[in-house]
């Protein structure tokens, strides 16, 4: 199959969108492996945390998988802070987004509002309210945003802690991103 030769959208043709999407399926197909290298330069920045973010990520991931929770709750929690590098004050959001195709939408909810549940435990020394997070108490994922804050994010800070090494998690990372995207599905329906 050429290579698309056109300068703009309006002069591509059939052939150039199928060549384009076979390129996009295999580039998306090493998407997990981006994400897994992405997480590892969280490696030695603490930013005067107890432990690094690195750390931080495979010690809730290994406190949810502890407690038994399901495999895409587990890789959310393992992925939760991955946007702290390119956006530090809104890296729930970013996180979310990267996931928002292969997760359900309670998780997807609870990534993008892990930042404001989170300030429940600290909020208040910085002159903040705690509560802030009261004004979703009516959304249905409340109470599972409540408990992965308060089981594994706020709790995954113990240098001491027998964290999994990355390598246990892989595998789930790559189920999950290996999953027909629900985006996908919803188009298709």
């Amino acid at each position: 199959m050429p290579a698309p030769t056109f300068t703009c959208f309006t002069e591509a043709r059939a052939e150039d969108w199928l060549a384009i999407e076979k390129h996009c399926d295999e580039y998306e197909r090493g998407l997990a492996d981006r994400v897994l290298a992405h997480l590892q330069t969280l490696k030695g920045n603490a930013l005067g945390f107890p432990v690094d973010r690195y750390e931080h990520s495979l010690q809730a991931a290994t406190r949810a998988l502890r407690d038994g929770e399901d495999e895409e709750t587990v890789v959310c929690a393992l992925l939760h802070d991955i946007g702290d590098d390119l956006a530090p004050y809104n890296h729930g959001e970013l996180a979310a987004a990267i996931l928002k195709p292969y997760i359900s939408a309670e998780n997807h909810w609870m990534l993008a509002k892990h930042a404001i549940f989170q300030g429940y435990y600290f909020f208040h020394h910085l002159g903040r309210d705690r509560h802030e997070r009261d004004k979703y108490r009516d959304h249905p994922a409340f109470e599972r945003t409540t408990r992965f804050c308060e089981r594994w994010d706020q709790a995954a800070f113990d240098p001491d802690y027998d964290t999994l090494p990355l390598e246990a998690f892989e595998p789930m990372v790559r189920r999950i991103f290996a999953r027909p995207s629900y985006a996908g599905a919803k188009a298709a329906a």
